[in-house]
């Protein structure tokens, strides 16, 4: 058997896959919460306004939870799970908790990407950080990480082997 080949992605995003509360893992604003954001670039470093960011993380003490029905949040506590569609103006975010694991896997979708993309986003100050991929913190405490998808900025992303 062959493998099947990967398939365009996008731009449908934000008509199919988006759901209310999608990016908040966390309730906005709530005792110990902190927003992850930054902005996706294209290679020319233009901001590409239909691009989607999953993210998935340990709780604050470590633990990645194990919980089914991430999309229906409701009732079922933290998930560790999370997505977000980018603006017009390439922006994205999420409401969560800092990881007790010192970072955040993430998946990018974009259009003309023939295949999903992989990389992490570490807190600031983590030991066994990859260059390039430290969030910054700014000064009300909010986490920023730009994403560049080409370019002389690239964000480093990972390749795992297909089984």
């Amino acid at each position: 058997m062959t493998e099947t080949p990967g398939q365009t992605v996008g731009p449908f995003f934000h008509h199919a896959l988006a759901f209310p509360g999608d990016s908040e893992l966390v309730p906005f604003g709530s005792a110990g919460s902190v927003v992850l954001h930054g902005n996706v670039y294209d290679g020319a470093g233009d901001p590409v306004p239909d691009a989607m960011i999953e993210i998935r993380q340990a709780d604050a003490s470590g633990v990645v939870p194990s919980v089914s029905g991430s999309l229906r949040r409701k009732g079922a506590g933290f998930t560790g799970w999370g997505r977000c569609c980018t603006d017009r103006a390439g922006h994205y975010w999420f409401s969560t908790v800092e990881p007790g694991l010192p970072f955040f896997a993430v998946t990018v979708f974009a259009r003309g990407l023939l295949d999903r993309l992989f990389t992490r986003i570490y807190l600031p100050g983590a030991a066994g950080a990859v260059d390039g991929l430290v969030a910054s913190r700014e000064d009300d405490g909010r986490l920023r990480f730009d994403i560049h998808l080409q370019g002389p900025s690239e964000t480093v992303f990972f390749r795992f082997p297909r089984n």
